[in-house]
């Protein structure tokens, strides 16, 4: 009996100091307090644990430590003075769209930069033939960073790629996330490309799982998709190394991504992101390759990478999605495979359709989350309700991950609308100013709502009571994670 109160009176200290915790935390949406605290009150042991391992975004103090050191030195290139660069004064932009990358700026540090040039791949084949075209022609040195690399098909045409390129002297540097591509990174092909001269890295190493709570979330992933070739070449978009058919979740296939091949400064940029990144996993210094390298010039658009994670700034990635929605005067076309918002995006979301601007959503109709999916359907109706148009996309995962706002400006990469790319990811991105350019990748977020089910109000308010209970219930556990 004695020993049973003591365990009580233990517990509910316990729980009162994490509730305490919780309160305390910075950088908590309040959604995300009350969920936490419903959880640790109602549930004290599983709440406890749930919160010990997923309860806030932290890396491993280490490596946060390294990588926010090697953002502070290396040399960005072509960045004279901290002064944020007046992209309508210096680009002639459009004063509504100039100072989107001054948000951009102040994230990264990444300057927006004229005189550059892309082009759209038409699929995932064909980017992946482009990439090892590319590494095959490599000169000086191949830089990459995946999420998920696979040992399919694509996944292999890399690897082979990349071994050729180390035997005849290219200097490769490779980077996997040790979640993500834990198939590879414990594979003899991982090895193999070791062997042959290729210098690998697992990004985010796991380590030992008993020791995560202390060491920092395990779900926090590198989530970047990074190819640089000799500072000259840049690929990104959505595209993970692997096949469309994408075996791992075949039954949800084929994986339908959007990828883009850069050349000019903006490659430089991307240089010093994935540099920053290898830097804080090794102890190689990539300064002399970044501070000697010279900016190419000539004809072309303005653009600017902006990389974010933990160890660069709180919700800097809806800063800016928020930033580009509240720019949209006449049209806002958002493609992203998981739409799991925070009250900001929703609301600038709902705001645009609101103001007159053509805003369309389009999702894929069979997500590989389930959660996702139900979360997602649950903002459906005030999207709807605002005048927002809205599709599923029924072929396969849209993976998409793109945003065009009046036909002059795109931003794709790796972040998604959902708050793991929020909080806990590191993500890369691409913003740029030209209709051209802007105009292509429009017209092919056009080609999957042309291939998708609209979602009406109608159809939304058909559902039954215990579907949009469930949906509601999944939203409300997006906070808590």
């Amino acid at each position: 009996m004695q020993w049973g109160w003591v365990g009580a009176t233990a517990t509910i200290g316990f729980q009162i100091l994490f509730i305490v915790r919780v309160l305390l935390r910075p950088h908590r949406q309040p959604a995300s307090r009350v969920a936490w605290v419903a959880i640790i009150g109602s549930l004290p042991i599983v709440g406890m644990l749930a919160y010990l391992l997923l309860g806030e975004t932290h890396l491993n103090w280490r490596i946060m430590e390294r990588i926010r050191r090697a953002i502070q030195q290396l040399p960005i290139p072509g960045k004279t003075s901290e002064a944020l660069i007046d992209a309508e004064q210096d680009f002639g932009l459009h004063p509504r769209l100039a100072p989107l990358f001054r948000v951009g700026q102040s994230i990264s540090g990444y300057p927006p930069m004229g005189s550059n040039r892309a082009s759209l791949m038409a699929d995932s084949d064909a980017a992946i033939d482009a990439i090892v075209a590319d590494i095959d022609a490599a000169q000086a040195h191949v830089h990459i960073s995946f999420y998920i690399w696979l040992a399919d098909n694509n996944g292999m045409k890399v690897v082979a790629a990349l071994k050729r390129a180390a035997i005849r002297g290219i200097t490769c540097r490779v980077m996997a996330d040790d979640l993500g591509s834990r198939r590879l990174v414990h594979s003899r092909h991982w090895t193999d490309m070791a062997a042959a001269g290729v210098r690998v890295v697992r990004a985010l190493p796991i380590g030992n799982p008993l020791q995560r709570p202390f060491r920092g979330r395990f779900d926090m992933r590198n989530h970047r998709k990074i190819v640089v070739i000799d500072s000259r070449i840049t690929y990104c978009g959505s595209q993970n190394c692997a096949d469309a058919a994408f075996r791992v979740k075949a039954r949800f296939a084929p994986w339908v991504d959007l990828v883009a091949r850069f050349e000019g400064p903006i490659v430089l940029q991307n240089q010093h992101l994935f540099a920053t990144d290898w830097t804080a996993h090794t102890n190689e210094d990539l300064t002399p390759l970044l501070a000697h390298a010279p900016i190419p010039g000539g004809e072309g658009f303005v653009a600017q990478v902006i990389g974010t994670s933990a160890a660069v700034r709180y919700a800097a990635m809806p800063e800016v999605f928020v930033s580009l929605m509240n720019a949209a005067a006449r049209e806002l076309t958002i493609t992203t495979p998981y739409y799991v918002p925070d009250e900001p995006i929703q609301a600038a979301l709902c705001a645009a359709a609101r103001r007159g601007v053509k805003t369309t959503l389009t999702v894929p109709r069979h997500n590989d989350s389930w959660i996702v999916a139900g979360a997602s359907r649950s903002y459906y109706r005030e999207l709807l309700e605002a005048g927002v148009t809205l599709y599923e996309y029924p072929h396969g995962l849209l993976h998409t991950k793109a945003l065009t706002v009046d036909g002059h400006m795109t931003m794709i990469g790796s972040a998604n609308l959902d708050r793991r790319s929020f909080d806990l990811n590191f993500e890369n991105n691409i913003l740029l100013v030209d209709q051209t350019f802007t105009t292509t990748i429009h017209a092919r977020q056009q080609s999957y709502t042309d291939a998708s089910r609209p979602v009406t109000l109608e159809d939304v308010q058909h559902w039954s009571a215990y579907r949009v209970l469930w949906n509601n219930v999944l939203a409300m556990v997006g906070p808590v994670l």
